[in-house]
């Protein structure tokens, strides 16, 4: 049992310890601390026992931690005590009979967060009627029936998952509701995003998932915004599975992104949601949903959606590099591995070492798709003689899919089939616009210093 004293110090120990009890403050305390990098005025966090023991952690004014080392600490002057609060209280969502229904499915992640104070890590914690607590403009855009499936981080959503959220997705469009929201974690989000165009196809109403990169206690929070652009898409006329989140840094507006050719790009910007190999499909704010282009499936009136929520996982993504060695492929096919998405260098290329294992795999009944590194662009193997080598091997190219996106489609097409030939047609027939026939012209374009063709489509696209 702990003492009364590990109480006021909660996970501290050595010298940030000994700082602590020589000003005679404890965790929970707002203080001013005086140190060789400068004055912060904060409250003291608790720590978690596996964290250092040299860092004093407080809570700024302006929402973010800081750690501070105790050998740098001269003085702490105590101006009050704040314990934190945990939890947002819950509302009930106010139904207004004039207003389309929209369904939110929580799934965990940042969007559905708190900030735990003893780790000073994100965990899912809010549930989806938590949200309108925290996101009162909801009941201005909608009727919102709130549903938690899962809550855990991305990383951990898996088949189950997958399969789980999209049967729920499809009763919930039969039920008849106007769109669909899921709040996912955004480290994994295309993934699901992807499997999703797969598992529900051919939607009459538009099924968008966002998320946030910013925790809700955090004044640069993006969660907000993304809820309220979420929630509008999915009343627009836009009827494909889309990922919603910000489109520049501020908040000027949103992108809806496809699910099959948006990928995370940045480990932390608010705008880490791209299109590759193409444009977003619309822009998204507070006024409404203003298409970029016209080719997308519109809402019906229907209630009628193919569900197809299968998927086998002896399916994984390798990745080449310089040097590979065949025992890596071999060991995968040793596995019991059916699938493998190749991630080639170039147009889709590997080194001549990988000939012998490919070729085995091949003859193994493992079926060998060939993607590129580069995100961008298409498999062009019939240039070199390396990728005509390789498709004599029988290394399938997947034209421009993602390697991600090929991953999912791998894993959902052979929980139908394994003949080589049904697997090789059903992975190179679109069904979601994971295949494009070029890119756009415009696609491929990087926010470089104001390039002149940027910036004329930039001025020419915003709401």
């Amino acid at each position: 049992m702990e003492s009364k004293m590990d109480e006021k110090h909660k996970g501290y120990r050595g010298p940030a310890l000994e700082t602590l009890k020589r000003f005679s403050v404890e965790v929970w305390q707002e203080v001013k601390v005086f140190s060789q990098k400068g004055e912060f005025q904060g409250i003291i966090l608790p720590r978690n026992e596996t964290a250092d023991d040299k860092h004093i952690v407080i809570k700024l004014e302006n929402g973010y931690n800081v750690g501070i080392r105790a050998d740098t600490i001269s003085s702490i002057q105590v101006v009050g005590r704040k314990e934190a609060r945990y939890k947002i209280p819950e509302r009930e969502f106010p139904v207004d009979q004039n207003r389309p229904k929209v369904t939110l499915f929580g799934t965990g992640g940042t969007i559905a967060s708190r900030l735990d104070y003893r780790t000073g890590a994100v965990i899912p914690a809010f549930t989806p009627s938590e949200l309108y607590g925290a996101v009162p403009e909801l009941a201005d855009i909608c009727n919102l029936r709130t549903e938690k499936l899962y809550a855990v981080f991305s990383e951990n959503m898996g088949p189950e998952q997958w399969i789980g959220l999209a049967t729920a997705v499809a009763n919930e469009i039969r039920s008849g509701v106007e769109g669909i929201v899921i709040g996912h974690g955004t480290d994994t989000m295309h993934h699901t995003a992807a499997v999703l165009s797969f598992m529900v196809q051919n939607p009459p109403v538009p099924i968008i998932m966002v998320g946030s990169q910013r925790s809700s206690d955090r004044p640069s929070s993006d969660a907000a915004l993304n809820l309220i652009h979420a929630t509008t898409a999915a009343l627009s006329d836009i009827a494909e599975v889309m990922v919603c989140m910000f489109g520049p840094t501020s908040d000027r507006y949103g992108l809806l992104h496809r699910g099959t050719r948006v990928r995370k790009m940045h480990s932390s910007s608010r705008s880490t949601f791209r299109t590759v190999g193409d444009i977003p499909v619309a822009l998204v704010s507070r006024d409404g949903v203003k298409p970029l282009r016209n080719d997308y499936k519109r809402r019906r009136k229907d209630r009628e959606v193919i569900l197809d929520a299968v998927f086998d996982d002896r399916v994984t993504i390798l990745y080449f590099y310089p040097g590979m060695k065949p025992d890596i492929l071999e060991a995968i096919v040793e596995k019991g591995y059916k699938g493998v998405v190749i991630a080639g260098t170039g147009l889709g290329h590997v080194n001549k070492t990988l000939y012998g294992a490919i070729k085995e795999a091949v003859m193994r009944g493992v079926h060998l798709f060939m993607t590129v590194q580069t995100l961008w662009g298409y498999t062009q193997m019939y240039v070199y003689d390396t990728g005509r080598d390789l498709m004599e091997l029988g290394v399938v190219p997947a034209g421009n899919m993602l390697p991600e996106v090929a991953f999912m489609k791998l894993g959902w097409v052979l929980a139908h089939t394994t003949k080589r030939d049904e697997v090789i047609k059903m992975m190179l027939t679109p069904i979601a616009h994971e295949i494009t026939e070029r890119e756009p012209p415009d696609g491929y374009l990087v926010l470089q210093g104001g390039l002149p063709e940027v910036e004329k489509f930039m001025k020419s696209h915003l709401i």
